[in-house]
């Protein structure tokens, strides 16, 4: 009985053993998205407050299970006016809509640091599935607290209209296409 017992515990320690929950780096992270204005010039911007949280059980992440929220009011276009009719009614109606999410559904693995990340996305209160790029750049310890960082691109595209954001605004004013483009920097929850 004792060695079975030994036996199960000596299998959940090595099962646990990896068992990591991770959250995003504010100061060394981004959350940007670029759009076409009259199909030929790139707008770009991102939401200076989001965060990532991630929990994986294996080494390579395959299994992870990732959240993401963004405070739309955090939208930074580099154009005050711009930003201000962004948060407006016309387009992501903060004040009934404040928040996006995402949420995996499964994580495939493509190569060794590429996988096919699906979720549900939710924005101006509506929810779809969205395929996007995960890449794994790699891991490092930080020289100045001596812990461990992994560091993931996001790359994909989702469709505004598809979220009734700005639909009022053709594509040819403002392209139906966003680009989504992250750099996260990941650090273990202790």
């Amino acid at each position: 009985m004792k060695r079975t017992s030994l036996f199960f515990a000596v299998i959940l320690t090595a099962l646990t053993a990896f068992s990591q929950s991770w959250v995003s780096d504010a100061s060394h992270s981004r959350l940007g998205f670029s759009v076409k204005h009259l199909l030929i010039s790139d707008v770009t911007g991102n939401f200076k407050k989001f965060e990532v949280k991630a929990a994986s059980t294996k080494p390579d992440y395959s299994d992870a299970k990732i959240e993401l929220s963004a405070e739309i009011a955090s939208i930074n276009t580099d154009n005050e006016k711009r930003d201000e009719h962004l948060k407006g009614a016309e387009f992501f109606d903060v004040a009934q809509f404040s928040k996006l999410t995402f949420t995996s559904t499964s994580l495939k693995k493509i190569s060794p640091k590429n996988y096919k990340l699906v979720g549900n996305l939710t924005m101006h209160g509506i929810t779809k599935t969205t395929s996007l790029n995960l890449v794994f750049v790699g891991k490092t310890t930080n020289p100045m607290n001596k812990k461990e960082i992994a560091v993931f691109t996001l790359k994909g595209e989702i469709k505004r209209f598809d979220f009734l954001v700005g639909s009022k605004f053709p594509a040819a004013m403002v392209s139906d296409e966003v680009e989504v483009n992250a750099n996260i920097e990941m650090s273990p929850v202790e």
